[in-house]
Order: C-alpha cells, then sequence, then structure tokens
C-alpha cells in the first residue's frame, strides 16, 4: 500500500482555527500535525513524551522557565518530556508538530484550550 504525497501549505490553507492542530499523516505510533498559533497558549508539560515544533511560516516563542526559544521559519525545536513550556506568537505562525499519537496538545493543563487533532 502507497500512501499519498502531502502538501503543508495545502493543508494549512484548509483552516482558520488558531491552537486546534490537524493531523496530516501517521509515523508508526506517532502523528504529524500542522497548527495555527496567534496569541500566548498555556503553561503546560508532557510527562511522557518529547515535542517537536518545526516552524514553517512566521515566529515562534517557546517560552520555558529558564529562557526563550525563538523560532524563525524552517528552524525546529524538541521540548523535552516534562519540560514545562508556552508557545506564544504575537503574528500568525504555522507550525508542524511531530508527537505520539494520543498526545493532548495541553498536555498536564487541561482547560478549555484543550483539542483532539481531526485530520486535515
Amino acid at each position: 500500500m502507497t500512501t499519498p504525497k502531502v502538501n503543508i501549505a495545502e493543508k494549512l490553507a484548509g483552516f482558520t482555527e488558531h491552537w486546534a492542530p490537524r493531523r496530516i499523516a501517521r509515523v508508526n505510533d506517532y502523528e504529524v500535525k500542522v497548527a495555527k498559533l496567534r496569541g500566548e497558549f498555556v503553561w503546560h508539560s508532557h510527562e511522557d513524551t518529547d515535542e517537536l515544533f518545526l516552524v514553517v511560516s512566521g515566529t515562534l516563542t517557546i517560552r520555558l522557565r529558564d529562557g526563550d526559544v525563538v523560532l524563525g521559519p524552517g528552524e525546529m525545536h524538541v521540548v523535552p518530556r516534562g519540560v514545562e513550556h508556552c508557545p506564544a506568537a504575537d503574528e500568525e505562525v504555522s507550525i508542524l508538530l511531530f508527537e505520539p499519537s494520543g498526545t493532548t496538545n495541553t498536555g498536564t493543563a487541561g482547560g478549555p484550550r484543550t483539542r483532539e487533532p481531526v485530520d486535515a
């Protein structure tokens, strides 16, 4: 069985909602997701998994308790498991996420911004 190619820009153009990840592929037990972000998210951590952020467009600041990581297009950062972080973007940013299936976007924080990913 072959899988179709995925155009990330087309997937991102298919929605406008912020902080609502869309699943675009599966790799073994992992999901590849895209999302649009704007404003500040919630401080949270993922106790059981690392989280990879790859910026497609815009500028993303990943706030960490010991200093910020600022990412531009084509740059990525891995937040290690258990590390509290808070993504933020002054202007809209598009990202690609790579994380195990079933990972909750708000991690241990929960709350009204919790979203289950849907297929893009």
